[in-house]
């Protein structure tokens, strides 16, 4: 184990030297790599709070706390040498996906409250585990579902909630993954051993805003898909020390001149699926990583009008159409509504997640995102793999058990229901 300072105090330094006040609570942060920023959200997150321990597996990790958090954060070799000395009372884990419930699950044994980055885990059966000893240690878990905050998507669920396009029944979803050469093909995502299906990594974002439009949790699902271009990409490399900052270009394009790949390349680059939701709703999402562009779109429809956004970040726009018209293409909507926040990417959402979290422990304030809505996000990816692999053949999502769904409940602020 390496540590550079010690920090033992209730009355501790923040990154950059300004400190919080007695009672503060005491963060550690797990994987200092590419998500490792959300944890500067700490200090801007309004409570009582204060990093002050950080681990990393790598050297090359260790090495970017000092620089990235200040010099007043102690440095651990491991998750459990971090458990064994940092006294923390919150934990943020931003390691890769398949480490995911191992360390959640030694935190939430030694009480302290867990930060998840998403996804839960990388198949439903790790995700149940994770719940269950959350439950079984009555230890505080909150699942880093981010996107729920983003603007777009608040938006679209109070056009929704109002009653704009009726009831809800039928959810489609697109995903043009533009950089995902670089981002998800350079280095251990490409390995479904370590990241299962990006239809985790990356759509469990977009399923559990699924679940959160239609107001409701899949319970059948159906996938498709395959290994259709980055597979014939020969140029391989372990990227060893690196993160994406370090390999990413826009000059890899086409798609097919990519070099640098991950020397393991077998997940899919192309993914659809199809999901019943418990409330009849019907659904329907795809991705695709080598799309020119980078955006996602959603086209909710209801009995009384449909909704679809044209950008997912500032400047964009969700338009609504609810009254009939002679022209068969009607570009502009009835009613539109532009879209706020960042212009790109979605800090503003990572802001809203943190200060929920450390409210949720600090304050016992209630969340709005379940670890319930995270498994379900958790269970239709990773059948739909599983479908997706064997034929697209359907399968039924496990239900969780009574106990289980009452603990979270009772730490969870119910969604508005759509409008009916």
């Amino acid at each position: 184990m390496t540590s550079n300072h010690e920090t033992t105090s209730r009355e501790s330094a923040t990154p950059g030297g300004a400190s919080r006040g007695p009672g503060a609570l005491r963060v550690g942060l797990v994987g200092v790599g590419q998500r490792a920023y959300i944890a500067h959200h700490v200090a801007s997150s309004d409570e009582n709070a204060v990093l002050v321990a950080a681990a990393d597996t790598t050297p090359e990790g260790r090495g970017r706390i000092a620089p990235e958090f200040g010099p007043g954060v102690e440095v651990f070799d491991s998750h459990t040498a971090l458990i064994e000395h940092a006294e923390l009372d919150a934990v943020i884990v931003t390691t890769p996906d398949w480490t995911h419930a191992e360390i959640a699950i030694d935190f939430l044994r030694a009480g302290i409250a867990v930060y998840l980055e998403k996804p839960l885990a990388i198949t439903v059966e790790d995700a149940d585990e994770v719940l269950r000893t959350a439950h079984e240690t009555g230890t505080k878990l909150y699942v880093g579902h981010n996107f729920r905050h983003a603007a777009v998507v608040r938006l679209m669920h109070d056009i929704i909630a109002r009653g704009e396009i009726g009831e809800v029944k039928t959810v489609w979803v697109r995903h043009f993954v533009g950089n995902g050469g670089d981002y998800y093909f350079k280095d251990w995502h490409a390995d479904r051993s370590k990241t299962n299906t990006l239809l985790l990594q990356k759509a469990s974002h977009d399923i559990d805003v699924v679940h959160l439009l239609a107001g409701a949790y899949t319970t059948r699902v159906v996938g498709m898909g395959d290994l259709v271009v980055y597979g014939d990409v020969v140029d391989r490399d372990t990227h060893e020390g690196e993160t994406v900052h370090d390999w990413f270009s826009y000059d890899s394009w086409p798609p097919l001149t990519q070099t640098r790949l991950n020397p393991v390349v077998d997940v899919e680059d192309v993914s659809m699926m199809m999901m019943t939701l418990s409330n009849g709703v019907l659904a329907s999402y795809e991705q695709c990583h080598f799309t020119p562009d980078y955006w996602r779109n959603y086209t909710v429809i209801g009995t009384e009008g449909r909704l679809e956004n044209v950008g997912d970040t500032a400047g964009g726009v969700v338009k609504v159409w609810n009254r009939r018209h002679e022209a068969e293409w009607q570009t502009a909507g009835d009613v539109e509504y532009p879209i706020e926040g960042v212009s790109t990417g979605h800090e503003d959402a990572d802001v809203l997640t943190m200060r929920e979290f450390l409210a949720f422990v600090g304050r016992e304030k209630p969340v709005t995102l379940s670890p319930v809505a995270a498994r379900a996000a958790v269970a239709a990816g990773s059948l739909a793999a599983r479908s997706l692999r064997s034929g697209s053949q359907p399968f039924d999502v496990p239900a969780l058990s009574p106990e289980l769904l009452d603990h979270f409940a009772r730490t969870t602020i119910p969604a508005p229901a759509p409008a009916v």
